[in-house]
Order: structure tokens, then C-alpha cells, then sequence
């Protein structure tokens, strides 16, 4: 099965914006993709619905060709990790639950995109972390951080949780989350060096909020990469 998962060094480091702007890319190539975000925290309420904004911005993200309910399955009101606010709202969310949403209705063809909740070793289940998830559905990882001090450590640290359980590290997404930016700190090419040539380091430069529909530029390399590797 081709795909990717994508994760993250923690949370609000801007997974969700790192994977619709390459699952638009992705459609844009012909893929024929699958976005997930099998269970989504923090929903709000419309009229007594909760709505899981993560999900519904890949839903726009592929024009609406697949449906939200199949993107994400599970949805819960406390903006906590989804064990956790899956106990507050009285119901057992199980790892095996989070695999059936992912490959629900995913054919051989298909290309999978699968986004977790939370950092890498957050619980995003019962009996499970991200990282579980990452193992059950067996994809390549990129791997999104903000581009500040702190960085690097919170990079190497989640690579090798990454590695060491067996999967492969494709990229590494430095998203730069505010407009100012220290010129003296440069993670990119310090990261480079510690990761080696294997790993595809892209920044992300800040876009603001009303530009970043089109801000898919920094993910084209990406999208190279990954077609590369899924043949």
C-alpha cells in the first residue's frame, strides 16, 4: 500500500497544514488519494454536531471527494489527547479502531494519507500511541516541526523513536510559525548534517492565514520524493 504518515514533534506544529498542502499537490499529480485523521479532539459544537476542522480542511483539500465521515471517523469535544477525551465522553477507543478507519475503503491504488493526533509517543488511543498507529499501518513518516530554538533536540529525539521502530523517516517539515524569524538559527542545515542525505529537510516559511491555501511551493520536492519511492 502506498502512503504516508505524518506526525509530529508536538502539538500545534501545523501537521494539518503541512498535509493538506501536499495532499493538494498530490491530486494535482493525478493521485488518487485517501486523507485520514482517523480521530480528531478539540471539535466544537454547530448545532449540536461536532465538527473536526483538521479533517474538514483535507475534505477541502481533495474538493470534497471524500466524504468527512470516512476522513474522520472518531470525533471528541475536550481538546486533550483522544485517549483522554475519548474517557471523558464514555467510550473505549482502541488502536484496531483508529487501523479500520485509516483502510477504510482504501483499494491496492490507492495512496493513503494518514495524519495522527499529538506528537509521535502521545497516547492517541487506549492501548496505544502515534507511534503504534505509525507501526500497525506500516508507512513512511514525515515528521513536522516549528522552526524555533529547540528544534533540532525535539527532531532527533522523535527520529530516532521513528527509526527504531522500524520505519523509515522520509522528511522532516520545519514550519515557521510566526514571522519573525532569528537569521542566526538555521535547523535545516544543522539538521541535515545530523540526519544525513536520507532525510529531506524542507522549511516552511510563514504564510499568513488568508495566503495559505496556495502556500504548496515548499512541498514539491515532497511530493517528487514520495512518488519516487512508491513507484
Amino acid at each position: 500500500m502506498r502512503g504516508l504518515f505524518i506526525t509530529g514533534t508536538d502539538t500545534g506544529v501545523g501537521k494539518t497544514f503541512v498535509g493538506t498542502r501536499l495532499a493538494a499537490l498530490l491530486l494535482r499529480r493525478g493521485i488518487r488519494l485517501r486523507p485520514r485523521k482517523p480521530v480528531e479532539s478539540g471539535c466544537p459544537r454547530l448545532d449540536g454536531v461536532l465538527q473536526p476542522l483538521d479533517a474538514a480542511a483535507y475534505h477541502a483539500a481533495v474538493g470534497g471527494a471524500e466524504p468527512l465521515q470516512r476522513i474522520c471517523r472518531y470525533r471528541f469535544e475536550a481538546a486533550l489527547a483522544p485517549e483522554r477525551a475519548a474517557a471523558l465522553a464514555g467510550q473505549d477507543l482502541c488502536l484496531a479502531d483508529l487501523v479500520a478507519a485509516c483502510l477504510d475503503a482504501v483499494e491496492v491504488e490507492d495512496f493513503l494519507l494518514a495524519e495522527g493526533a499529538g506528537g509521535f509517543c502521545s497516547p492517541i488511543a487506549a492501548d496505544g500511541l502515534n507511534a503504534d498507529l505509525a507501526v500497525a499501518l506500516g508507512l513512511p513518516v514525515l515528521l513536522v516541526t516549528a522552526d524555533r530554538l529547540g528544534a533540532i533536540h525535539q527532531v532527533l529525539v522523535t527520529a530516532e523513536a521513528i527509526t527504531r521502530r522500524g520505519l523509515e523517516l522520509i522528511g522532516v517539515v520545519l514550519n515557521r510559525l510566526t514571522p519573525v524569524h532569528d537569521p542566526q538559527l538555521d535547523n535545516a542545515a544543522d539538521l541535515r548534517r545530523w540526519l544525513g542525505p536520507g532525510v529531506l529537510i524542507l522549511t516552511c516559511e510563514y504564510v499568513p492565514e488568508p495566503d495559505r491555501r496556495e502556500a504548496v511551493t515548499a512541498f514539491w520536492e515532497l511530493s517528487e520524493r514520495l512518488l519516487e519511492l512508491s513507484g
